[in-house]
Protein backbone atom coordinates (compact mmCIF):
# COMPACT_ATOMS: atom_id res chain seq x y z
CA UNK A 1 0.00 0.00 0.00
CA UNK A 2 1.24 3.52 -0.74
CA UNK A 3 2.10 5.55 2.37
CA UNK A 4 -0.77 8.01 1.93
CA UNK A 5 -0.98 11.17 4.03
CA UNK A 6 -4.03 11.79 6.22
CA UNK A 7 -4.69 14.97 8.18
CA UNK A 8 -6.95 14.77 11.23
CA UNK A 9 -8.47 17.99 12.58
CA UNK A 10 -8.73 17.67 16.35
CA UNK A 11 -7.29 15.24 18.89
CA UNK A 12 -10.65 14.36 20.38
CA UNK A 13 -11.48 10.73 21.06
CA UNK A 14 -13.09 10.17 17.63
CA UNK A 15 -10.10 11.68 15.85
CA UNK A 16 -7.61 9.68 17.92
CA UNK A 17 -9.58 6.47 17.33
CA UNK A 18 -9.50 6.97 13.56
CA UNK A 19 -5.87 8.14 13.58
CA UNK A 20 -4.60 5.13 15.53
CA UNK A 21 -6.31 2.70 13.18
CA UNK A 22 -4.99 4.39 10.04
CA UNK A 23 -1.46 4.86 11.38
CA UNK A 24 -1.43 1.21 12.43
CA UNK A 25 -2.52 0.27 8.88
CA UNK A 26 0.44 2.10 7.33
CA UNK A 27 -0.88 5.58 6.61
CA UNK A 28 1.07 8.75 7.44
CA UNK A 29 -1.26 10.56 9.85
CA UNK A 30 -0.88 14.07 11.28
CA UNK A 31 -3.26 15.49 13.89
CA UNK A 32 -3.75 19.25 14.23
CA UNK A 33 -5.12 20.19 17.66
CA UNK A 34 -6.04 23.74 18.74
CA UNK A 35 -5.52 22.96 22.45
CA UNK A 36 -2.44 21.98 24.41
CA UNK A 37 -3.46 18.41 25.27
CA UNK A 38 -5.29 15.49 23.66
CA UNK A 39 -8.87 14.41 24.29
CA UNK A 40 -11.04 17.35 23.23
CA UNK A 41 -13.73 17.58 25.91
CA UNK A 42 -11.96 14.67 27.64
CA UNK A 43 -9.68 17.43 28.97
CA UNK A 44 -8.04 17.78 32.37
CA UNK A 45 -7.65 20.60 34.89
CA UNK A 46 -5.07 20.76 37.66
CA UNK A 47 -5.19 23.25 40.52
CA UNK A 48 -3.24 23.30 43.83
CA UNK A 49 -2.70 19.54 43.84
CA UNK A 50 -6.28 18.69 42.74
CA UNK A 51 -6.96 16.95 39.43
CA UNK A 52 -10.28 17.15 37.59
CA UNK A 53 -11.57 15.63 34.37
CA UNK A 54 -13.31 18.40 32.42
CA UNK A 55 -15.85 16.30 30.53
CA UNK A 56 -16.59 12.54 30.56
CA UNK A 57 -16.13 10.70 33.86
CA UNK A 58 -17.92 7.35 33.71
CA UNK A 59 -16.49 4.33 31.86
CA UNK A 60 -19.03 2.03 30.19
CA UNK A 61 -18.35 -0.77 27.70
CA UNK A 62 -14.69 -1.17 28.79
CA UNK A 63 -14.07 -3.68 25.99
CA UNK A 64 -14.37 -0.81 23.47
CA UNK A 65 -11.67 1.17 25.32
CA UNK A 66 -9.41 -1.87 25.46
CA UNK A 67 -9.85 -2.75 21.80
CA UNK A 68 -8.10 0.48 20.73
CA UNK A 69 -4.86 -0.83 22.26
CA UNK A 70 -5.38 -4.48 21.39
CA UNK A 71 -5.69 -3.71 17.66
CA UNK A 72 -2.09 -2.42 17.79
CA UNK A 73 -0.88 -5.51 19.65
CA UNK A 74 -0.65 -3.75 23.02
CA UNK A 75 -1.84 -4.87 26.46
CA UNK A 76 -4.50 -2.33 27.54
CA UNK A 77 -3.62 -2.84 31.21
CA UNK A 78 -0.24 -1.23 30.49
CA UNK A 79 -2.02 1.92 29.29
CA UNK A 80 -5.42 2.25 30.97
CA UNK A 81 -5.58 0.32 34.27
CA UNK A 82 -9.25 0.08 35.31
CA UNK A 83 -11.17 -0.84 38.42
CA UNK A 84 -14.80 -1.92 38.50
CA UNK A 85 -17.04 0.22 40.71
CA UNK A 86 -19.51 -1.19 43.22
CA UNK A 87 -21.85 0.47 43.79
CA UNK A 88 -21.90 1.81 40.24
CA UNK A 89 -23.45 4.95 41.67
CA UNK A 90 -25.89 6.21 44.28
CA UNK A 91 -29.07 8.14 43.53
CA UNK A 92 -30.96 10.58 45.74
CA UNK A 93 -34.42 11.83 44.82
CA UNK A 94 -34.86 15.23 46.35
CA UNK A 95 -37.88 15.66 48.58
CA UNK A 96 -38.56 15.58 52.26
CA UNK A 97 -37.19 13.15 53.16
CA UNK A 98 -34.82 12.37 50.29
CA UNK A 99 -35.16 8.87 48.86
CA UNK A 100 -31.85 7.03 48.48
CA UNK A 101 -30.89 4.12 46.21
CA UNK A 102 -27.58 2.30 45.92
CA UNK A 103 -27.27 0.91 42.39
CA UNK A 104 -25.18 -2.23 42.07
CA UNK A 105 -24.41 -4.25 38.94
CA UNK A 106 -24.58 -7.36 41.15
CA UNK A 107 -27.92 -8.85 40.13
CA UNK A 108 -28.53 -10.31 43.60
CA UNK A 109 -28.17 -6.90 45.29
CA UNK A 110 -30.11 -5.18 42.55
CA UNK A 111 -33.05 -7.59 42.78
CA UNK A 112 -33.26 -7.09 46.54
CA UNK A 113 -33.72 -3.37 45.95
CA UNK A 114 -36.32 -3.81 43.22
CA UNK A 115 -38.22 -6.68 44.87
CA UNK A 116 -38.70 -4.43 47.89
CA UNK A 117 -40.97 -2.42 45.56
CA UNK A 118 -43.15 -5.47 44.81
CA UNK A 119 -43.20 -8.33 42.31
CA UNK A 120 -44.77 -6.26 39.51
CA UNK A 121 -41.72 -4.03 39.53
CA UNK A 122 -39.20 -6.87 39.69
CA UNK A 123 -40.86 -8.92 36.92
CA UNK A 124 -41.29 -5.74 34.85
CA UNK A 125 -37.61 -4.92 35.35
CA UNK A 126 -36.54 -8.36 34.11
CA UNK A 127 -38.87 -8.06 31.12
CA UNK A 128 -37.34 -4.65 30.36
CA UNK A 129 -33.84 -6.18 30.39
CA UNK A 130 -34.92 -8.98 28.05
CA UNK A 131 -36.66 -6.62 25.65
CA UNK A 132 -33.91 -3.99 25.51
CA UNK A 133 -31.13 -6.59 25.26
CA UNK A 134 -32.75 -8.09 22.15
CA UNK A 135 -33.07 -4.62 20.61
CA UNK A 136 -29.48 -3.80 21.58
CA UNK A 137 -28.20 -6.83 19.66
CA UNK A 138 -30.04 -5.65 16.54
CA UNK A 139 -28.79 -2.07 16.97
CA UNK A 140 -25.22 -3.23 17.52
CA UNK A 141 -25.13 -5.51 14.50
CA UNK A 142 -27.02 -3.43 11.95
CA UNK A 143 -26.92 0.24 13.04
CA UNK A 144 -24.28 1.31 15.58
CA UNK A 145 -21.37 -0.43 13.86
CA UNK A 146 -22.06 0.38 10.20
CA UNK A 147 -22.19 3.53 8.07
CA UNK A 148 -25.06 4.71 5.88
CA UNK A 149 -23.62 6.14 2.68
CA UNK A 150 -26.73 6.20 0.57
CA UNK A 151 -30.49 5.72 0.98
CA UNK A 152 -30.34 2.12 -0.23
CA UNK A 153 -28.16 1.24 2.78
CA UNK A 154 -31.24 1.64 4.98
CA UNK A 155 -34.21 1.69 2.58
CA UNK A 156 -34.23 -1.95 1.62
CA UNK A 157 -36.55 -4.71 2.89
CA UNK A 158 -33.98 -6.38 5.12
CA UNK A 159 -32.84 -3.19 6.89
CA UNK A 160 -36.37 -1.83 7.25
CA UNK A 161 -37.30 -5.11 8.94
CA UNK A 162 -34.34 -4.69 11.34
CA UNK A 163 -35.36 -1.07 12.00
CA UNK A 164 -38.85 -2.21 12.97
CA UNK A 165 -37.30 -4.48 15.61
CA UNK A 166 -35.78 -1.42 17.29
CA UNK A 167 -39.24 -0.03 18.17
CA UNK A 168 -37.86 3.50 18.30
CA UNK A 169 -41.11 5.45 18.16
CA UNK A 170 -41.75 5.53 21.92
CA UNK A 171 -39.68 7.71 24.27
CA UNK A 172 -37.23 6.29 26.81
CA UNK A 173 -39.48 7.53 29.62
CA UNK A 174 -42.67 5.96 28.20
CA UNK A 175 -40.98 2.66 27.47
CA UNK A 176 -39.70 2.32 31.04
CA UNK A 177 -43.15 3.20 32.43
CA UNK A 178 -44.68 0.44 30.29
CA UNK A 179 -42.59 -2.17 32.12
CA UNK A 180 -42.21 -0.79 35.66
CA UNK A 181 -45.06 0.72 37.75
CA UNK A 182 -42.89 2.41 40.41
CA UNK A 183 -41.95 5.95 39.40
CA UNK A 184 -38.61 5.98 41.23
CA UNK A 185 -37.46 2.77 39.55
CA UNK A 186 -38.63 4.07 36.16
CA UNK A 187 -36.51 7.17 36.61
CA UNK A 188 -33.53 5.27 37.98
CA UNK A 189 -33.30 3.59 34.59
CA UNK A 190 -34.26 6.36 32.19
CA UNK A 191 -32.39 9.51 33.30
CA UNK A 192 -29.22 8.08 31.69
CA UNK A 193 -30.25 9.47 28.28
CA UNK A 194 -28.82 12.73 29.65
CA UNK A 195 -25.38 11.06 29.32
CA UNK A 196 -25.73 11.76 25.58
CA UNK A 197 -27.54 15.09 25.94
CA UNK A 198 -31.17 14.18 25.26
CA UNK A 199 -34.15 14.14 27.62
CA UNK A 200 -35.77 10.76 28.41
CA UNK A 201 -39.02 12.54 27.50
CA UNK A 202 -37.79 12.96 23.92
CA UNK A 203 -35.00 10.43 23.43
CA UNK A 204 -36.05 7.29 21.51
CA UNK A 205 -36.74 4.29 23.75
CA UNK A 206 -33.74 2.50 22.24
CA UNK A 207 -31.53 4.69 24.45
CA UNK A 208 -32.69 2.63 27.39
CA UNK A 209 -29.79 0.43 26.32
CA UNK A 210 -27.59 2.81 28.36
CA UNK A 211 -28.71 1.64 31.83
CA UNK A 212 -28.80 -1.93 30.47
CA UNK A 213 -25.13 -1.66 29.47
CA UNK A 214 -24.30 -0.37 32.96
CA UNK A 215 -26.15 -3.23 34.61
CA UNK A 216 -24.81 -6.02 32.40
CA UNK A 217 -21.22 -4.84 31.95
CA UNK A 218 -20.63 -2.60 34.95
CA UNK A 219 -19.19 0.88 35.30
CA UNK A 220 -15.45 1.33 35.61
CA UNK A 221 -12.84 3.89 36.64
CA UNK A 222 -9.52 4.50 34.88
CA UNK A 223 -6.60 5.31 37.16
CA UNK A 224 -5.82 9.01 36.82
CA UNK A 225 -9.32 9.75 35.54
CA UNK A 226 -10.81 9.69 32.05
CA UNK A 227 -8.11 11.95 30.64
CA UNK A 228 -5.74 8.99 31.04
CA UNK A 229 -7.58 7.37 28.10
CA UNK A 230 -6.92 10.41 25.92
CA UNK A 231 -3.28 10.67 26.99
CA UNK A 232 -2.66 7.00 26.37
CA UNK A 233 -4.40 7.02 22.98
CA UNK A 234 -2.14 9.93 22.01
CA UNK A 235 0.88 8.02 23.35
CA UNK A 236 -0.04 4.92 21.33
CA UNK A 237 -0.59 6.98 18.20
CA UNK A 238 2.87 8.54 18.55
CA UNK A 239 4.47 5.15 19.31
CA UNK A 240 3.05 3.98 15.98
CA UNK A 241 4.79 6.90 14.24
CA UNK A 242 1.98 9.46 14.13
CA UNK A 243 2.44 13.21 14.67
CA UNK A 244 0.32 15.55 16.83
CA UNK A 245 0.71 19.30 16.39
CA UNK A 246 -0.73 21.00 19.49
CA UNK A 247 -1.69 24.69 19.75
CA UNK A 248 -2.33 24.70 16.00
CA UNK A 249 -5.78 25.90 15.06
CA UNK A 250 -7.22 24.80 11.70
CA UNK A 251 -8.89 27.71 9.93
CA UNK A 252 -10.11 26.05 6.77
CA UNK A 253 -10.64 22.74 5.00
CA UNK A 254 -9.37 23.33 1.46
CA UNK A 255 -11.29 21.79 -1.43
CA UNK A 256 -11.24 22.06 -5.21
CA UNK A 257 -13.24 20.36 -7.93
CA UNK A 258 -15.17 18.16 -5.54
CA UNK A 259 -12.03 16.88 -3.79
CA UNK A 260 -10.27 17.78 -0.56
CA UNK A 261 -6.76 19.14 -1.10
CA UNK A 262 -5.73 19.88 2.50
CA UNK A 263 -6.19 22.43 5.25
CA UNK A 264 -5.10 25.89 6.30
CA UNK A 265 -3.67 25.90 9.82
CA UNK A 266 -1.99 28.80 11.60
CA UNK A 267 -2.08 30.68 8.30
CA UNK A 268 -0.22 27.97 6.40
CA UNK A 269 -1.60 25.75 3.61
CA UNK A 270 -0.90 22.05 4.19
CA UNK A 271 -1.66 19.61 1.39
CA UNK A 272 -3.15 16.14 1.86
CA UNK A 273 -5.37 13.85 -0.22
CA UNK A 274 -7.41 12.84 2.86
CA UNK A 275 -8.78 14.97 5.70
CA UNK A 276 -10.70 13.67 8.72
CA UNK A 277 -12.56 16.41 10.60
CA UNK A 278 -12.99 15.70 14.31
CA UNK A 279 -14.11 19.28 14.96
CA UNK A 280 -17.80 19.44 15.92
CA UNK A 281 -19.73 18.80 12.69
CA UNK A 282 -22.03 21.89 12.84
CA UNK A 283 -19.04 24.10 13.66
CA UNK A 284 -17.07 22.62 10.74
CA UNK A 285 -19.90 23.22 8.30
CA UNK A 286 -20.30 26.84 9.42
CA UNK A 287 -16.68 27.87 9.82
CA UNK A 288 -14.20 25.44 8.24
CA UNK A 289 -15.90 24.85 4.86
CA UNK A 290 -16.78 27.76 2.61
CA UNK A 291 -18.02 25.89 -0.47
CA UNK A 292 -21.80 25.32 -0.46
CA UNK A 293 -21.38 22.45 -2.91
CA UNK A 294 -19.29 20.66 -0.25
CA UNK A 295 -21.69 21.58 2.54
CA UNK A 296 -24.54 19.97 0.60
CA UNK A 297 -27.73 20.12 2.64
CA UNK A 298 -25.82 21.25 5.73
CA UNK A 299 -25.81 24.97 4.94
CA UNK A 300 -26.16 27.61 7.63
CA UNK A 301 -29.97 27.60 7.61
CA UNK A 302 -30.11 23.81 8.08
CA UNK A 303 -27.44 23.87 10.80
CA UNK A 304 -29.41 26.45 12.78
CA UNK A 305 -32.66 24.49 12.47
CA UNK A 306 -31.19 21.28 13.88
CA UNK A 307 -31.79 20.13 17.45
CA UNK A 308 -28.84 20.41 19.83
CA UNK A 309 -28.07 18.51 22.99
CA UNK A 310 -28.11 20.12 26.38
CA UNK A 311 -24.99 21.80 27.70
CA UNK A 312 -23.44 21.60 31.16
CA UNK A 313 -22.43 23.91 33.95
CA UNK A 314 -19.53 22.45 35.91
CA UNK A 315 -18.03 23.37 39.25
CA UNK A 316 -14.68 21.77 40.06
CA UNK A 317 -14.11 21.97 43.80
CA UNK A 318 -11.05 21.13 45.81
CA UNK A 319 -12.57 20.05 49.13
CA UNK A 320 -10.78 19.78 52.46
CA UNK A 321 -11.57 16.40 53.99
CA UNK A 322 -12.23 12.76 53.09
CA UNK A 323 -15.68 11.16 52.93
CA UNK A 324 -15.32 7.39 53.20
CA UNK A 325 -19.02 6.60 52.74
CA UNK A 326 -19.39 8.66 49.56
CA UNK A 327 -19.69 6.86 46.20
CA UNK A 328 -17.47 7.78 43.25
CA UNK A 329 -20.65 8.78 41.34
CA UNK A 330 -23.78 10.27 42.94
CA UNK A 331 -26.89 11.65 41.23
CA UNK A 332 -29.32 14.04 42.91
CA UNK A 333 -32.60 14.02 40.98
CA UNK A 334 -34.90 17.06 40.97
CA UNK A 335 -38.10 16.76 43.00
CA UNK A 336 -40.01 17.90 39.90
CA UNK A 337 -38.00 16.03 37.28
CA UNK A 338 -40.54 16.63 34.52
CA UNK A 339 -40.25 20.40 34.85
CA UNK A 340 -36.47 20.17 35.30
CA UNK A 341 -36.12 18.29 31.99
CA UNK A 342 -38.50 20.63 30.16
CA UNK A 343 -36.59 23.67 31.46
CA UNK A 344 -33.28 22.33 30.15
CA UNK A 345 -34.65 22.02 26.63
CA UNK A 346 -36.93 25.08 26.50
CA UNK A 347 -34.33 27.52 27.82
CA UNK A 348 -35.72 28.53 31.21
CA UNK A 349 -33.51 28.91 34.27
CA UNK A 350 -33.68 25.78 36.38
CA UNK A 351 -35.63 26.20 39.58
CA UNK A 352 -34.60 22.84 41.03
CA UNK A 353 -31.76 21.37 38.96
CA UNK A 354 -30.71 17.74 38.95
CA UNK A 355 -27.05 17.44 39.90
CA UNK A 356 -24.32 14.88 39.26
CA UNK A 357 -21.49 14.65 41.79
CA UNK A 358 -18.32 12.82 40.78
CA UNK A 359 -15.55 12.33 43.34
CA UNK A 360 -12.60 10.77 41.46
CA UNK A 361 -10.38 10.85 44.53
CA UNK A 362 -12.62 8.15 46.05
CA UNK A 363 -11.24 5.72 43.44
CA UNK A 364 -7.82 7.31 42.96
CA UNK A 365 -6.59 9.25 46.02
CA UNK A 366 -3.73 10.70 43.93
CA UNK A 367 -6.30 13.02 42.25
CA UNK A 368 -6.38 15.19 45.40
CA UNK A 369 -3.83 16.21 48.05
CA UNK A 370 -3.52 13.84 50.99
CA UNK A 371 -6.58 13.99 53.23
CA UNK A 372 -8.60 15.97 50.67
CA UNK A 373 -11.10 15.30 47.84
CA UNK A 374 -11.73 16.39 44.26
CA UNK A 375 -15.40 17.19 43.57
CA UNK A 376 -16.79 17.46 40.05
CA UNK A 377 -20.30 18.98 40.15
CA UNK A 378 -22.33 18.93 36.92
CA UNK A 379 -25.69 20.56 36.22
CA UNK A 380 -27.32 19.83 32.83
CA UNK A 381 -28.40 23.20 31.40
CA UNK A 382 -29.67 24.68 28.13
CA UNK A 383 -27.31 25.13 25.18
CA UNK A 384 -26.61 28.72 24.16
CA UNK A 385 -29.07 28.83 21.27
CA UNK A 386 -31.94 27.86 23.58
CA UNK A 387 -31.05 29.52 26.89
CA UNK A 388 -33.24 32.50 27.70
CA UNK A 389 -30.69 33.93 30.16
CA UNK A 390 -27.09 35.15 30.20
CA UNK A 391 -24.06 33.37 31.60
CA UNK A 392 -22.96 36.06 34.04
CA UNK A 393 -21.77 36.04 37.66
CA UNK A 394 -25.35 36.30 38.90
CA UNK A 395 -26.39 33.14 37.01
CA UNK A 396 -23.33 31.23 38.18
CA UNK A 397 -23.83 32.32 41.80
CA UNK A 398 -27.46 31.26 41.66
CA UNK A 399 -26.61 27.78 40.40
CA UNK A 400 -23.71 27.43 42.83
CA UNK A 401 -26.08 28.07 45.74
CA UNK A 402 -28.49 25.45 44.40
CA UNK A 403 -25.61 22.98 44.12
CA UNK A 404 -24.50 23.65 47.69
CA UNK A 405 -28.06 23.30 48.98
CA UNK A 406 -28.54 19.93 47.26
CA UNK A 407 -25.14 18.38 48.00
CA UNK A 408 -25.22 19.44 51.66
CA UNK A 409 -28.21 17.11 52.11
CA UNK A 410 -26.03 14.06 51.40
CA UNK A 411 -25.02 12.47 54.72
CA UNK A 412 -21.51 13.61 55.64
CA UNK A 413 -21.54 16.64 53.33
CA UNK A 414 -23.66 18.97 55.48
CA UNK A 415 -20.81 21.51 55.72
CA UNK A 416 -19.54 21.23 52.13
CA UNK A 417 -19.77 24.95 51.33
CA UNK A 418 -17.26 25.70 54.10
CA UNK A 419 -14.84 23.00 52.97
CA UNK A 420 -14.32 24.18 49.38
CA UNK A 421 -10.75 25.57 49.08
CA UNK A 422 -10.36 25.66 45.29
CA UNK A 423 -12.95 26.32 42.59
CA UNK A 424 -12.83 26.26 38.81
CA UNK A 425 -15.92 26.75 36.61
CA UNK A 426 -16.91 25.67 33.10
CA UNK A 427 -20.03 27.11 31.46
CA UNK A 428 -21.62 26.49 28.04
CA UNK A 429 -19.64 29.51 26.82
CA UNK A 430 -16.43 27.72 27.77
CA UNK A 431 -17.46 24.62 25.81
CA UNK A 432 -18.07 26.83 22.78
CA UNK A 433 -14.85 28.85 23.11
CA UNK A 434 -12.39 26.11 24.13
CA UNK A 435 -13.70 23.08 22.23
CA UNK A 436 -15.55 24.73 19.30
CA UNK A 437 -18.75 23.03 20.50
CA UNK A 438 -21.46 24.64 18.38
CA UNK A 439 -23.82 26.69 20.59
CA UNK A 440 -21.97 25.22 23.58
CA UNK A 441 -23.91 21.95 23.16
CA UNK A 442 -21.70 19.56 25.12
CA UNK A 443 -22.85 16.40 23.31
CA UNK A 444 -23.26 17.87 19.82
CA UNK A 445 -26.41 17.24 17.82
CA UNK A 446 -29.26 15.86 19.91
CA UNK A 447 -29.85 12.15 19.15
CA UNK A 448 -33.55 12.45 18.41
CA UNK A 449 -35.15 9.93 16.08
CA UNK A 450 -34.77 12.26 13.08
CA UNK A 451 -31.10 12.89 13.95
CA UNK A 452 -30.03 9.27 14.44
CA UNK A 453 -28.68 6.49 12.21
CA UNK A 454 -29.01 7.41 8.50
CA UNK A 455 -30.51 10.82 9.37
CA UNK A 456 -27.38 11.80 11.30
CA UNK A 457 -24.33 13.27 9.53
CA UNK A 458 -22.20 10.37 8.29
CA UNK A 459 -18.45 9.76 8.23
CA UNK A 460 -18.02 10.10 4.48
CA UNK A 461 -18.72 13.44 2.83
CA UNK A 462 -20.62 12.45 -0.32
CA UNK A 463 -20.08 15.88 -1.90
CA UNK A 464 -16.27 15.90 -1.56
CA UNK A 465 -13.87 13.03 -2.18
CA UNK A 466 -11.29 12.49 0.52
CA UNK A 467 -13.21 14.31 3.29
CA UNK A 468 -14.51 12.46 6.35
CA UNK A 469 -16.06 13.35 9.70
CA UNK A 470 -16.06 11.83 13.17
CA UNK A 471 -17.15 12.94 16.64
CA UNK A 472 -20.30 13.13 18.75
CA UNK A 473 -22.40 15.00 16.15
CA UNK A 474 -21.84 12.28 13.54
CA UNK A 475 -23.10 8.71 13.29
CA UNK A 476 -23.29 6.64 15.48
CA UNK A 477 -23.50 9.43 18.09
CA UNK A 478 -22.31 10.70 21.46
CA UNK A 479 -20.89 8.91 24.49
CA UNK A 480 -17.22 7.88 24.70
CA UNK A 481 -17.50 4.23 23.52
CA UNK A 482 -19.86 5.26 20.71
CA UNK A 483 -17.47 8.03 19.59
CA UNK A 484 -14.58 5.52 19.65
CA UNK A 485 -16.73 3.31 17.43
CA UNK A 486 -17.42 6.31 15.18
CA UNK A 487 -13.66 6.73 14.75
CA UNK A 488 -13.43 3.09 13.65
CA UNK A 489 -16.22 3.57 11.10
CA UNK A 490 -14.50 6.71 9.81
CA UNK A 491 -11.15 4.95 9.34
CA UNK A 492 -12.83 2.04 7.57
CA UNK A 493 -14.73 4.38 5.25
CA UNK A 494 -11.48 6.05 4.22
CA UNK A 495 -9.76 2.70 3.61
CA UNK A 496 -12.78 1.47 1.65
CA UNK A 497 -12.48 4.46 -0.69
CA UNK A 498 -8.73 4.14 -1.06
CA UNK A 499 -9.06 0.53 -2.17
CA UNK A 500 -11.44 1.60 -4.93
CA UNK A 501 -8.89 4.28 -5.92
CA UNK A 502 -6.34 1.52 -6.47
CA UNK A 503 -3.90 2.52 -3.73
CA UNK A 504 -4.30 -0.51 -1.46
Amino acid sequence: MMNKKVIVIGAGIGGLSAAIRLQNAGYQVEIYEQGNQPGGKMHQLKADGYTFDVGPTLVMMPSVYREVFELAGRNPDDYIPMIKLDPMYEVYFKGDPMRHYRISSDLVDLMKMIEAKGSKNSSGFLNYLKSIYERYQVALKYFITRPFRCPSDIYNPFMLYQAMKLKTFSSAEKMMASFIPDEDIQRLFSFQTLYIGVSPQKGPSLYNIIPMIELLYGTWFIKGGMHTMAEQMAKLFQELGGTIRYRTRVEKIRTAGGKVIGITAAGQAIDAPYVICNADFPYAMRYLIDDNAVRGKYRSEKIDRMDYSCSCLLFYWGVGGKFPKLATHTFLISEDLDDNLKSIFDGRKLGDPSIYLHVPSQSDPAMAPEGKSSFYVLIPVSELGTAAYEWNEETIDEYREKAYAAISRIPGLEDVRNLVEVERIFTPENFEAEFSAYRGATFGLQPTLRQSNHWRPQSKCMQCEGLYFTGSSTHPGAGVPIVIEGGRICAEELRRDEKTDGFA
